[in-house]
């Protein structure tokens, strides 16, 4: 395959996304997608606002992402965002686009904080991305807060379990690097779909939070907790980073020179930062796709061809045949 034909990957199983979205189902095929999961506030939002460069995220205390969030990245001239379910409507304010998915989520969730596994489609047209697209699922949580349902633990496990179990799924496992790794909530899902760690690619976050004297330097060299497609680490900004308006362009500097400066990741700056996630993703996102590409077009064959011998079947049907309605009483 020609580079030409390999960025095309993309934006190609991104159509199909959106016309299974539009039928209202996720169809019985499994499209070749990243799953972004991680616990409440392991700082996936704020690795997926890097890649746009906006803060157009909904953020807050508790279950803050409570339907699936299909964000695609599109590399273009102008900036702006759609909805798929605002056909037509052009979003350039990014405060819009927040408010958008906030009153998207309540719509279909109530306002209890309920969750539901029908997604959102946002599209993301940046001359500061690379074509992308990720699925940014509710964060794992334990305890239910004021009106959730007891059982709310139980319900993200089994909305992630029901992407991630798809072996045509990558995992994009986010894990804050001032928690304990081992009991990482996120790797701990990701193994239990993924036990050799083939599909799973691992985000070590707030590594600029450890404590003094400790750093994340076996992790993010492959050592400790190994998986095929490494690990790479990044810094977000602080909270009061965000109530302060810190703009990602400056925050994405601070990232590079914490690297270059750090005497544990000196050596490994080049793999380390958001620009690298993101060029990594984009690249593990085209050859999963190219290599699932001809078993999912056999299957596609397969499923178009069951639906044309069932529409034959109808073509001929004249119901006021007596013996059609015989037969399709017995049908």
């Amino acid at each position: 395959m020609g580079n030409r034909e390999m960025e095309e990957l993309i934006p190609l199983v991104n159509r199909l996304q959106d016309a299974f979205s539009a039928l209202g189902q996720s169809c019985l095929l499994e499209l070749p997608q990243i799953a972004v999961v991680g616990g409440q506030s392991a700082g996936k939002s704020s690795v997926l606002e890097n890649f746009v460069g906006r803060d157009f995220l909904p953020r807050g205390s508790g279950i803050v992402t409570r339907r699936p969030l299909v964000l695609q990245l599109v590399t273009s001239k102008a900036e702006y965002a759609e909805f798929l379910h605002c056909k037509g409507k052009k979003f350039t304010d990014f405060d819009e686009v927040r408010h958008e998915i906030e009153a998207e989520t309540d719509r279909v969730t109530g306002m209890n904080k309920g969750i539901s596994s029908i997604p959102i489609n946002l599209r993301v047209y940046s001359p500061h991305v690379l074509n992308l697209t990720l699925i940014d699922l509710p964060g794992i949580t334990k305890v239910p807060v004021g009106d959730q349902p007891p059982d709310i633990e139980y319900q993200i496990r089994e909305m992630i379990m029901q992407f991630i179990t798809r072996e045509n799924c990558l995992i994009l496992a986010v894990t804050p690097a001032n928690t304990d790794l081992a009991n990482s909530d996120a790797l701990k899902l990701a193994k239990e779909v993924d036990p050799q760690g083939l599909r799973t690619i691992g985000v070590i976050t707030k590594l600029d939070l450890m404590d003094e004297g400790t750093d994340a330097r076996d992790v993010l060299e492959n050592k400790l907790l190994p998986l095929r497609r490494g690990y790479v680490g990044v810094v977000n900004r602080s909270q009061k980073d965000i109530d302060g308006k810190k703009d990602i362009k400056a925050a994405m500097l601070a990232e590079r020179k914490f690297f270059l400066s750090h005497p544990a990741y000196r050596h490994i700056a080049d793999r380390m930062g958001t620009p690298h996630l993101q060029k990594v993703l984009n690249q593990q996102l085209t050859n999963h796709i190219r290599d699932t590409l001809p078993n999912f077009r056999n299957k596609l064959q397969g499923q178009l061809l069951s639906i044309e011998h069932e529409v034959e079947a109808y073509k001929n049907f004249k119901p006021e045949d007596p013996t059609r309605k015989t037969k399709a009483l017995l049908q």
